[in-house]
């Protein structure tokens, strides 16, 4: 009894943490695609000159930069999750303010490389579906919300805390005992990143590659429509 009590009263207190972390992350942390693609460019070397360019980069490339994205996060997030974590329970709540910020940095630049920006509401609620995904979260009946991004994010951002607390209460419990969740806390953001990253990287990854597809089959239906529209060469008489 005494346990069920525990572990309910540490739900709350990560679904609220993980509510107000990504409610923070969604107003400040953002991803500028800009600087970003300049990245793409520079430091891996993409040959592209906008995100449009991306639908024409081999795919084995851009999965391996979504792959190099995502553990570069896992390392960072075990990093924080190591030193926050001496505090055992009192540092659980900035610990899982970072955390979000890392996760939801991590997911822009997964949409980013796949080819989606979000400049604006329709891309942004783009953005908050694949998260929902990442944290295994059905928001089919939300979607006909999603044009109104100032409703539709809190909504999901909810969602998100409430299932993801579920999936982490039982594991975080250890970070009560203060000298083992240092170690604790480093293993669990690693994990926790690798498993919302991956979820992540599929969604976009599967949205990718049905563009890709819809966009050469225009391309074979113009080609085709040229050649019709073509006049035919008349050959004279001998």
């Amino acid at each position: 009894m005494i346990e069920q009590i525990r572990k309910s009263w540490l739900r709350r207190k990560v679904e609220f943490a993980l509510q107000r972390g990504f409610q923070r992350a969604y107003e400040t942390v953002k991803v500028n695609p800009a600087k970003f693609l300049l990245q793409l460019q520079t430091v891996y070397g993409i040959p592209v000159t906008s995100y449009q360019g991306l639908y024409s980069v081999e795919m084995n490339v851009l999965d391996d930069l979504a792959e190099r994205v995502i553990r570069g996060a896992m390392k960072i997030a075990a990093a924080e999750g190591a030193g926050l974590g001496l505090g055992g329970i009192m540092t659980i709540v900035p610990d899982l303010s970072f955390l979000a910020g890392i996760t939801l940095r991590t997911i822009q630049k997964l949409s980013l490389i796949y080819g989606f920006e979000y400049s604006n509401d329709e891309e942004t609620s783009e953005l908050w579906i694949a998260a929902a995904s990442a944290a295994g979260v059905d928001i089919s009946r939300d979607l006909l919300e999603k044009e109104v991004i100032n409703k539709f994010v809190p909504r999901v951002i909810q969602r998100i805390a409430a299932q993801a607390s579920k999936e982490v209460v039982e594991k975080w419990a250890g970070r009560l005992i203060p000298l083992a969740s240092s170690v604790i806390g480093a293993g669990l953001n690693y994990y926790f990143l690798r498993a919302w990253g991956g979820r992540a990287r599929a969604h976009f990854r599967e949205r990718h590659l049905q563009l890709r597809k819809r966009m050469a089959a225009s391309q074979v239906a113009a080609q085709a429509k040229v050649i019709e529209l073509r006049p035919a060469t008349t050959k004279l008489p001998a």
